[in-house]
């Protein structure tokens, strides 16, 4: 059992490649429409501001506004959870970037040429070349910009990725086949070692998330993460009283799982394990 994680340029054959994949794996499929589901399904607030911060690059106000911090950690807590049951291929989102340390996760990227990708997009779309054209260059660029903002790194650097294909190079089916041995290679990674690490991750997104999404809490700087079989909570907090909160929820976030708290607070920093 592994996870895949597609990457890919506006217009290429990626979605088609992963959901084939899908198909004769038996694997899940998650895509952009199916983390939006499953995003409304929290609150119809999330559904409907991720429906908005999906569809365009946040404006200088809205990256440092607490529900865009909330859409993204959530749409990585939710991407984390699938990934838990392994046997999935996730489309685009930053997944290559979050699976990153999951050993059995095969990381892939797809390109094509522009112009092939124009030609595809004005087939598909029944759009003139002008505006095909347009299309790609502005999907391209604010899905660049967007995966820069949220991990700060190239979307487009070969060092992120286990493969890379070009589909003026090798068409789909080869590509499908290529894929499926490197899994047959992938799938001895996947250790009751590597499953425990995976776990801890996609709880710590859990917390992150259950506190960005708070209204109650407004958290400057947080950062939640496991180390070993703890979990690490960091941020800036206003009062004692959002100190005792924070601590609360995150601790009925995290189970039974050992939590330690580095809060800080007017210049002091509260540790608490």
């Amino acid at each position: 059992m592994t996870i895949i994680t597609i990457s890919r340029e506006f217009g290429s054959d990626a979605t088609e490649i992963g959901q084939s994949l899908a198909e004769s794996l038996g694997y899940e499929y998650v895509d952009r429409s199916k983390i939006m589901e499953e995003m409304k399904t929290i609150g119809e607030e999330w559904g409907k501001l991720g429906e908005e911060y999906d569809e365009h690059y946040p404006n200088i106000w809205e990256r440092y506004d607490w529900s865009f911090r909330g859409f993204v950690t959530l749409t990585q807590s939710i991407i984390l959870n699938y990934g838990l049951k392994d046997m999935v291929v996730f489309m685009g989102r930053g997944g290559n970037f979050l699976f990153k340390d999951v050993p059995y996760a095969l990381r892939i990227r797809i390109t094509m040429p522009k112009e092939l990708r124009i030609e595809r997009v004005m087939r598909k779309q029944d759009i003139n070349i002008k505006t095909a054209s347009w299309l790609i260059e502005k999907a391209d660029k604010e899905m660049s910009r967007s995966i820069y903002m949220i991990y700060e790194k190239d979307w487009d650097n070969p060092a992120e990725y286990d493969m890379r294909f070009d589909l003026s190079v090798k068409n789909e089916q080869e590509v499908i086949g290529i894929i499926k041995e490197e899994l047959v290679k992938k799938e001895r990674f996947n250790t009751e070692i590597a499953q425990k690490a995976l776990r801890m991750q996609a709880i710590s997104a859990k917390i992150k998330a259950g506190i960005a999404t708070n209204r109650n809490f407004l958290i400057p700087i947080l950062d939640v993460h496991a180390s070993g079989d703890t979990i690490v909570l960091r941020g800036i907090i206003h009062n004692p009283k959002e100190k005792e909160l924070i601590e609360k929820e995150a601790r009925m976030l995290a189970d039974d799982i050992p939590i330690e708290f580095d809060l800080y607070y007017r210049g002091l920093v509260f540790t608490k394990r």
